[in-house]
């Protein structure tokens, strides 16, 4: 039971920096924190990320242009576009890895967006990646008791890609609408989404980005958004 728990763990954790931090703070903005603070964030979603850390940047600039493009062409991560969720995740990964490289001057999308230069290319580098799979393949050799827990495995190692598959596939693919005058394809797949924080409240997201509360409706949960709540109260952020 204790690999599944560090499973649970990893997963919330992981979820958390990337709504709270990549998500609502670096792509939109939606409250303000000292420089000291984002640091601490952006050293927190670097280990809680690990192996699959997301950088900050290019997360940003690609959620923006997803947002400006939804579900056309020029949408770096739809699946009206790409038709599976194996294609939309390659294309998600090339135009994330072009962004990192620099290859295009993103202009008005990168404008506000926090950046730590020295910091994000230490842990760009692949030897750090490779560090951090080895601590999970230890975990895996020292708590697994059974050969199937081996099968989350993969699941640390690709944890930030995962939940923006999740989200990406399913929030513009399956659910409902609160919202049919938007002109992209954003559902709502969970009436209470606990699973990914309120990531998968997508058309309410849609309708208002920079909304930090992703939830509309009463029984629309939105874990993320009661813990901005706290942290505003205990003076985190502001």
């Amino acid at each position: 039971m204790t690999i599944l728990w560090i499973f649970v763990v990893h997963w919330y954790t992981s979820l958390f920096f990337q709504t709270f931090f990549l998500h609502r703070y670096v792509s939109h903005g939606m409250f303000k924190m000292s420089k000291s603070t984002e640091r601490i964030f952006f050293v927190l979603t670097f280990i809680f990320q690990g192996s699959s850390f997301l950088n900050p940047r290019a997360y940003g600039i690609l959620h923006r242009l997803h947002h400006a493009h939804s579900d056309t062409i020029d949408d770096p991560h739809s699946p009206a576009q790409t038709g599976n969720i194996i294609r939309m995740n390659f294309v998600t990964f090339s135009r994330y890895w072009s962004i990192l490289k620099g290859d295009a001057n993103h202009g008005e999308y990168e404008k506000g967006i926090p950046k730590w230069e020295r910091f994000e290319k230490f842990t760009n580098k692949f030897l750090i990646r490779v560090l951090f799979i080895g601590l999970y393949v230890g975990l895996y050799a020292t708590f697994a008791t059974t050969a199937w827990q081996y099968l989350l495995l993969p699941i640390h190692i690709f944890m930030g890609p995962i939940h923006g598959s999740i989200v990406n596939w399913f929030g513009h693919k399956a659910g409902y609408r609160n919202y049919y005058s938007l002109k992209d394809n954003s559902k709502n797949t969970l009436p209470i989404d606990l699973l990914m924080m309120g990531e998968l409240y997508q058309n309410n997201h849609h309708k208002e980005p920079t909304s930090p509360n992703f939830g509309k409706r009463w029984f629309e949960i939105d874990i993320g958004y009661l813990l901005y709540r706290m942290l505003k109260m205990i003076k985190v952020v502001y």
